[in-house]
């Protein structure tokens, strides 16, 4: 009897101390009860959800991939300088130099990029009016209007004046370039100047410390600097090209306003290089050796030839971009010397006017000689055009 209360009572001791390591086991190896550890897991799920969406808001959208500023439209801003406090030792003082310095740097870079967002603007708000004033007209003459329309006059005097803002843009830039490059250069000796100071002798480890802060700084404001400068320099370089583009296009848009519809669009961009100089004796010597690209006989007053001429000469372009007109005046070689001087003049009047409305429709005038004659083959005066 004894002997099984001993065994019962020997069982229970060895439960009992099972129940007991299994409860003290988790602390004997550095981890928590089980209750307490159930307890600290849900404080840490309480803890970790607010957080979620701080880290959410930070991730980039896209896949993990900021969208870049759209063209155009690049912000430039400075890094900014981190403050600290100086060490007390000569280098201590070279840094809080530096510092200063650097903050002075991106000030003049902000400026900067102020200016130049404001010519961005500025140039943009003068393309979009001058652009909405030739598709108003483009739509008048389209359908054809009477010949110098007044409202068209308007519109077109009003569409150079916008167009001009943005020419007036192009120095602007050009002058904002250059002081850009010359903060670039500011910017590049701060850089070299900030990595000597590891050089010098009795820094102490903050020093170290602050200066490499510095040096990441300066970096940073050196490549948006020149990042500036290179956007710069290809706005310049893109309004200038629109603006000779877009006024040589008001040219042509002029002539067309006084026919009352478009012959075409400007000659400007289909000519390139430099023409030859004419070959021979001059221009006048080439009436009834060469075949003429057009030959314009003013025997009636008010003779209609833009279109022809202008349908002739484009061609000759698409063919030889590089092509000089040479016209010639000629006149009937008949009747005493004072008829033939008399009609001589006429007929160099008459070329003056073919040579105006050469250059209204986009041809350069360097393009183009001048010259005039007498023939006895000629009935009327007559303008002789040829391509050299």
């Amino acid at each position: 009897m004894c002997r099984v209360a001993l065994v019962v009572g020997t069982i229970l001791l060895l439960g009992s101390c099972a129940f007991a390591d299994e409860a003290l086991l988790p602390s004997l190896t550095g981890e928590p009860p089980a209750d307490d550890q159930a307890q600290s897991q849900a404080q840490d799920k309480a803890q970790a959800k607010p957080s979620e969406p701080a880290e959410q808001a930070q991730a980039p959208a896209a896949g993990g991939v900021s969208a870049p500023p759209k063209l155009g439209t690049t912000n430039f801003q400075a890094p900014g300088v981190t403050p600290a406090r100086p060490s007390g030792t000569h280098v201590g003082q070279k840094i809080e130099e530096l510092r200063g310095d650097l903050a002075r740097l991106q000030k003049r870079m902000g400026e900067h990029n102020t200016q130049f967002q404001a010519l961005r603007t500025a140039a943009r708000q003068g393309a979009t009016s001058y652009h909405q004033l030739v598709g108003d007209i483009n739509a008048r003459l389209q359908v054809g209007t009477t010949p110098g329309n007044p409202e068209l006059v308007a519109e077109w005097n009003q569409a150079q004046v916008e167009l001009n803002k943005v020419g007036e843009s192009i120095s602007s830039l050009n002058a904002l370039a250059n002081e850009v490059a010359s903060t670039s250069s500011l910017a590049a000796f701060l850089l070299e100047s900030t990595r000597a100071t590891f050089e010098l002798r009795g820094a102490v480890d903050e020093d170290h410390r602050q200066l490499a802060i510095l040096e990441d700084e300066v970096n940073k404001t050196v490549v948006v600097i020149d990042r500036l400068l290179n956007e710069l320099t290809e706005d310049t370089a893109r309004t200038q090209n629109y603006f000779t583009a877009e006024r040589a296009n008001l040219t042509a848009m002029q002539i067309a306003i006084d026919n009352g519809e478009y012959i075409g669009g400007s000659l400007a961009s289909r000519a390139y290089g430099i023409p030859p100089p004419a070959p021979g004796g001059g221009a006048a010597s080439l009436v009834g050796k060469r075949q003429p690209l057009v030959v314009i006989r003013f025997g009636a007053p008010n003779v209609e030839y833009e279109q022809a001429l202008y349908t002739a000469v484009s061609r000759a372009l698409e063919r030889k971009p590089n092509a000089g007109f040479d016209l010639v005046a000629v006149a009937p070689g008949v009747g005493t010397p004072a008829q033939i001087s008399l009609a001589t003049s006429k007929s160099r009047r008459n070329a003056e006017d073919v040579l105006r409305s050469l250059t209204s429709m986009g041809l350069p005038a360097d393009r183009i000689t001048l010259s005039a004659t007498s023939s006895p083959d000629a009935q009327v005066n007559e303008v002789h055009v040829y391509v050299r």
